[in-house]
């Protein structure tokens, strides 16, 4: 099925990936940001996904910045709730397809039970709550929608938490890393190929897209000095509360895959699988900090 597939956010980590992946499978992908269309401004949305006519938007332009969004509520808000409203409106009114990318800071990240899709929503900090705000916009304005939430991710482009280690690593030799967060990362690369699989399909509804296997950040940081080599670089497990950071982290990241396989859609490879191949990716782009 040939398809027009709008990106917004096509210069972050994730629409990088996707609009490779597009390619790739032979659809045509319109990359946009902040420059092509402001999503903040409703005229933008109108002109522009009017003018692309795309059978599908996957929105991933968003507000991420977790710490900075405490101090900056509106902005924050006006980014991530009414700017998805503003997409999620154009796509109502003209019949397209929407894919909002959200994340699992819209739950209390309590307890230790998986979170299943369909879950009751109880953001902890700024940005879940705003994120929030852009899922129930979806849900109100479309009958039908795809909400596909995203943990922990990692990528080609902008800053990461492997890049951040590395970095680190290098430069102090010791890290000191949460050992009470538990979740699974996601590589861009492989959540890409499922995004453009699914926004082909109509099985929509809410999802968890995540690698597979579960693991705390302390263990997801003494792993990626293992297959980097660096296993000179002191690693020291501490609590949330000795890492003290400006927004509330969630324990409880583990987020059910199942409703995928459910609806037939290939499960994305493991963790460790997807850091060695990232890792890779970063020595042959040169990029490795």
């Amino acid at each position: 099925m040939s398809m027009r597939v709008l990106v917004t956010g096509a210069k972050g980590q994730l629409g990088t990936d996707l609009m490779n992946e597009l390619e790739r499978q032979g659809l045509e992908g319109i990359g946009v940001d902040i420059e092509e269309m402001d999503i903040t401004d409703a005229e933008s949305c109108r002109r522009v996904i009017s003018r692309e006519k795309p059978d599908a938007v996957i929105h991933c332009a968003a507000y991420t910045a977790v710490d900075a969004a405490e101090d900056n509520v509106e902005l924050c808000s006006r980014i991530n709730g009414q700017g998805t409203r503003n997409v999620a409106q154009v796509c109502q009114e003209q019949g397209v397809r929407l894919m909002y990318i959200s994340t699992d800071y819209v739950f209390d990240g309590l307890g230790t039970r998986f979170w299943e899709p369909d879950d009751h929503r109880d953001p902890l900090n700024v940005y879940g709550e705003t994120k929030y705000q852009g899922e129930l916009a979806v849900e109100e304005l479309l009958d039908a929608y795809f909400i596909v939430r995203i943990a922990w991710v990692f990528g080609i482009g902008g800053k990461n938490f492997i890049k951040t280690m590395l970095r680190l690593g290098r430069q102090n030799g010791a890290v000191n890393v949460v050992d009470d967060q538990v979740g699974s990362p996601t590589y861009t690369y492989d959540l890409a190929r499922l995004l453009v699989d699914m926004i082909q399909t109509d099985r929509y509804g809410r999802y968890h897209a995540t690698n597979e296997g579960l693991c705390s950040w302390y263990e997801f940081a003494c792993e990626i000095f293992r297959q980097a080599g660096m296993n000179q670089v002191k690693v020291t497990p501490v609590s949330s509360q000795e890492f003290a950071a400006k927004a509330k982290r969630p324990f409880n990241s583990r987020m059910s895959k199942e409703k995928l396989s459910a609806n037939g859609f290939v499960r994305l490879p493991d963790w460790k699988d997807a850091l060695e191949r990232y890792l890779k990716e970063l020595e042959k782009s040169g990029q490795m900090p």
